[in-house]
């Protein structure tokens, strides 16, 4: 994977600086939003972010992706300092059109995990092995990572880059999704209240 190009971002948070990634052996461009000065030795302020079409862009309760998103945007923003890794990897990695399906399954009784099963998918097929050629590329080898799943601490650790401390981030519970939270935590092992 490499860094393409760099470039400001103003939004309604500040001023960030995206930066465009190509993964080679996918096709898929990647983006990272950082703030501040993210090269010292100081631990940054870190959310990896799968894209969700869905939740981000067209403001779905059916999950908290879009909730999560802002709020990671809103935190990096009052810090002065941070970076946002924004994968794609759309429905846990199964791709739009499949995440629509399992949609589908779970309208018909099926909760998150089990409809990606049906569908012939793991319960999530995302990879984190990218975030490490994004962090080197920007002198990142220290974070603070906003995350309830045990998953991308554990990836970032095995990548050799230091999670000082795990920052929970739970935003946008309500009724549409509560079963998909639960589901989660239940399956996943994601670390929710």
């Amino acid at each position: 994977m490499e860094l393409v190009v760099s470039s400001k971002l103003p939004t309604p948070w500040g001023e960030f600086a995206i930066h465009g990634f190509n993964e080679s052996s996918t096709g898929k461009e990647h983006i990272a939003l950082t703030m501040g000065d993210v090269g010292s030795d100081e631990p940054v302020l870190a959310r990896i972010h799968s894209e969700c079409l869905t939740g981000d862009a067209l403001f779905s309760l059916r999950c908290d992706c879009g909730a999560q998103l802002e709020s990671a945007l809103e935190a990096i923003a009052k810090e002065g300092r941070g970076i946002l890794m924004y994968l794609r990897q759309e429905g846990r990695g199964i791709g739009l059109l499949n995440k629509l399906k399992a949609y589908e399954l779970q309208d018909s009784g099926a909760d998150t995990v089990e409809a990606n099963e049906q569908l012939g998918f793991d319960a999530d097929q995302r990879e984190y092995g990218i975030c490490k050629t994004m962090l080197d590329n920007l002198g990142i080898s220290k974070v603070r990572l906003m995350t309830n799943n045990p998953r991308k601490v554990q990836a970032l650790e095995q990548s050799n880059i230091l999670v000082v401390e795990r920052v929970a981030i739970q935003e946008g519970r309500n009724p549409h999704n509560d079963k998909y939270l639960d589901t989660k935590a239940e399956k996943l092992g994601h670390m929710l209240d």
